[in-house]
């Protein structure tokens, strides 16, 4: 607790964690310098205005710091008394996106809502939806968690549910990081390890049928094992990666000096912008960017901590689901740019242009701004929690 009371500082009557703000600034800063270097031929060529992605995707700053501000207002009370509306929230975007005439459909995929003046990712939200509903079932249901299969097997029956339709936009990448999330809440909740396995072999199962059912996906394991065999087709896209990486050396190119990203490799700006990066600033630039992150997820951990040691078991659960949820998302982006892991589509949060992924993931950092701000006040504790916390 005393490292978490030494970031504090105080605005207005609010407690907000300077080292998780601080993370969050440099994270960001580091994205929105790549994005606009890695986006600036691309979107000059098309459409004729070099910073139009840059210029959007500050748009979605804007409207994701209003959205931390709502977060931090709303006490986390609230989410967790609303835990079932969340859920249901979650499966009605799922199944909203798949309506004719709704959903909006790009290279094949029906991922998106239109929203006003942006496209909505529903699995981006949806996703943040069932960590809440997660984080406050375990609350609920701790006694069935820890010691009967059903309290285990509920919430991954919703979250199959939500896996069914993610599937159906396809979006594998979306449902893996889901479930992989869900469980360690799980885990960390207490749930027996017999029912880890049982589940585990059954879900292992099912997504290694699933991904040998599709041609597509087939296709993007075999690339992923031996790019170098297909280096014009197949694996095209993950060979122009390897190169902008290993053209990076120790310092980089230098900034806006990348090759690759001239029409080379695909979704420079988007899935593939730590290949850019990397090639640009180099090793050096690509271990601080690592760093920030783990650091990021440490941040959310300690948190979560902290919550647990002051008697919040909502804000714990909902910290250590967010903060595995980022840094699996990260892993997972950083792993298909280096060829550790075949192609997923998933973005590098606050780094990869997708306004979706950028608005959910400052709502979620506000999330945790809220409970900081509770952890060190008397908002939202038991009687006496505060003093046990401090001590």
């Amino acid at each position: 607790m005393n490292a978490i009371a030494r970031s504090d500082f105080v605005l207005g009557r609010w407690h907000l964690d300077g080292v998780l703000l601080s993370l969050m600034l440099l994270i960001l800063g580091i994205g929105l310098t790549a994005l606009a270097s890695a986006s600036v031929t691309l979107a000059d060529r098309d459409l004729g205005q070099p910073f139009h992605y840059l210029f959007r995707q500050l748009f979605a700053v804007g409207l994701g710091v209003g959205l931390m501000a709502v977060a931090l207002v709303v006490p986390t009370r609230v989410w967790e008394q609303m835990s079932f509306v969340l859920l249901l929230a979650a499966i009605a975007l799922l199944v909203l996106v798949l309506v004719p005439g709704l959903g909006q459909t790009v290279n094949g995929a029906t991922r998106w809502l239109r929203v006003g003046v942006i496209n909505l990712q529903v699995s981006e939200p949806a996703r943040l939806l069932m960590i809440m509903y997660v984080a406050g079932y375990m609350v609920r249901r701790q006694s069935e968690v820890a010691t009967r299969f059903t309290g285990f097997l509920k919430p991954m029956l919703c979250v199959a549910v939500c896996c069914v339709l993610l599937l159906a936009q396809p979006d594998f990448g979306a449902a893996t990081v889901l479930v992989i999330t869900t469980v360690a809440m799980l885990f960390i909740g207490g749930a027996r390890l017999r029912d880890f396995l049982l589940t585990g072999l059954v879900a292992g199962g099912a997504l290694t049928m699933l991904a040998l059912a599709s041609p597509y996906r087939v296709s993007r394991l075999t690339s992923f094992m031996d790019p170098w065999a297909d280096p014009l087709d197949a694996g095209f896209q993950l060979t122009q990666s390897l190169i902008a990486i290993g053209r990076g050396e120790w310092f980089g190119v230098g900034l806006g000096s990348s090759v690759q990203k001239l029409f080379y490799l695909p979704e420079a700006h988007t899935d593939f912008v730590f290949a850019v990066l990397a090639e640009e600033l180099g090793l050096i630039g690509s271990v601080l960017t690592i760093l920030l992150f783990a650091a990021l997820v440490m941040r959310c951990f300690q948190l979560g901590l902290a919550c647990g040691r002051a008697e919040m078991p909502y804000q714990a659960y909902l910290c250590v689901g967010i903060g595995f949820w980022l840094g699996l998302q990260a892993f997972i982006n950083i792993g298909v740019n280096m060829g550790l892991l075949p192609t997923k589509g998933l973005t590098l949060p606050l780094v990869s242009y997708g306004r979706s992924s950028l608005l959910v993931t400052l709502g979620a950092l506000g999330l945790l701004l809220r409970i900081h701000h509770e952890l060190l006040t008397a908002d939202a504790r038991p009687r006496g929690a505060r003093r046990r916390a401090v001590q």
